[in-house]
Parts: C-alpha cells; sequence; structure tokens
C-alpha cells in the first residue's frame, strides 16, 4: 500500500544512499511531445543533502529529461528495490539545472568527486516522498557498473585540449553542440555549457 511523506524519511535516506541506479521522469505540459523517462546508473552520482534536497550529476550524452524540466520544474525520481524488501520509492519534486562552470555547480561539484562528461548538476526541491510495495519488482543480483561512458568521455575530455581544431571536433565539447543544443521535443538543450571556458 502506498504511503505518502512530506519529507524523505530519515530511515530511507540511507536506503536510497544503497541503491545502484535510480530512474528520472519529466513531461511537457501540453499535450504534444515526448514524455521522458531516463535510467542513471553511474557510482556516487546521487547525493541526499537534506530531507527536502537532493542532487545529482548528469553526464553528457542525451539530456532530454533536462530540456523539459528546465521548462517547467517537473521532475519524478524513482528508486527500485532488486535486492532484500521489495519497495519502489519516488521523489516528486522540482529540477533546477546548474551547468559546468557556474558557481553553483563548482560549489557542489569539486574537482575530487566530478566525473568525467559532468556537464551539470540536478538539484531537485523535494516537495513529496512515496513509498510502494515494489511486489512486481523481480529479484536481481547487482555484477557491475557499466565503464563505457567515463571512459568514452574522459578520451573526449582528453581531446577537446588539443591544438589542432580539425582534432578537437572529435572532443566532447563538439559533441554536446552537435547533439545536445536541442532536444527531440525541439526545445533548448545545453545553454551556457557550449561556451563555457572550462576544460578538463
Amino acid at each position: 500500500m502506498a504511503k505518502f511523506y512530506d519529507e524523505i524519511p530519515k530511515s530511507l535516506i540511507e536506503w536510497i544512499n544503497n541503491q545502484h541506479m535510480f530512474w528520472v521522469a519529466s513531461a511537457l505540459l501540453s499535450p504534444d511531445g515526448h514524455v521522458n523517462l531516463s535510467a542513471k546508473g553511474t557510482a556516487d552520482s546521487f547525493h541526499v543533502v537534506n530531507s527536502h534536497r537532493v542532487w545529482y550529476q548528469d553526464l553528457t550524452k542525451s539530456g532530454e529529461y533536462r530540456s523539459i524540466f528546465v521548462l517547467n520544474g517537473r521532475i519524478t525520481i524513482l528508486f527500485n528495490a532488486f535486492e532484500g524488501p521489495p519497495r519502489i520509492l519516488r521523489l516528486f519534486g522540482i529540477g533546477t539545472v546548474y551547468e559546468c562552470g557556474t558557481e553553483e555547480y563548482e560549489s557542489l561539484i569539486s574537482p575530487e568527486i566530478r566525473k568525467p562528461g559532468s556537464r551539470a548538476v540536478i538539484a531537485i526541491d523535494v516537495y513529496q516522498c512515496q513509498t510502494s510495495c515494489g511486489y512486481a519488482v523481480p529479484l536481481y543480483d547487482f555484477v557491475a557498473r557499466r565503464t563505457e561512458l567515463l571512459r568514452v568521455a574522459n578520451t573526449e575530455e582528453s581531446t577537446d585540449r588539443a591544438s589542432d581544431p580539425e582534432t578537437r571536433q572529435k572532443g566532447l565539447e563538439a559533441y554536446s553542440a552537435r547533439q545536445n543544443l536541442r532536444s527531440v521535443n525541439d526545445l533548448p538543450g545545453l545553454f551556457t555549457t557550449p561556451d563555457s571556458k572550462v576544460t578538463f
């Protein structure tokens, strides 16, 4: 049976921190366009600040959900228990995007914890938390995290520092400028990152 809370219960924060992945959902206010749902599973990317505030590192590649909630702020985070007692947890909130190079981004992500390809902080003010039984979610054993995204991003960031302009076209900045300026709903994607002078 579903239970609703006005904040994230302290008893659930440790459980959230132990999960290997989560989902991000966002949608336009209009009936047109796509409803987006994205899976996230990079280690140590999700952080609980307090019972009303969470954030995570947004890594380069697509970014459709970010384009949507830049406009209306609505975002839902979902966690599933794949081992141990069953549980589904949803965090309903208003999201804010802090792109790489902004003061807000730098205050949350130091060079020591920044992941290759990190382009933004997604900060969420949680106004409601919901848990439900999760009885229909199968049991899975966690094997390992995939490393391809971080490996490719690290290589592309190194390419950004090349002196040859043609070589830099194979880097992460050029990729973002080609792929992330507009979403599949034709919404603005990145706002400041393509013009950022920050290098890694």
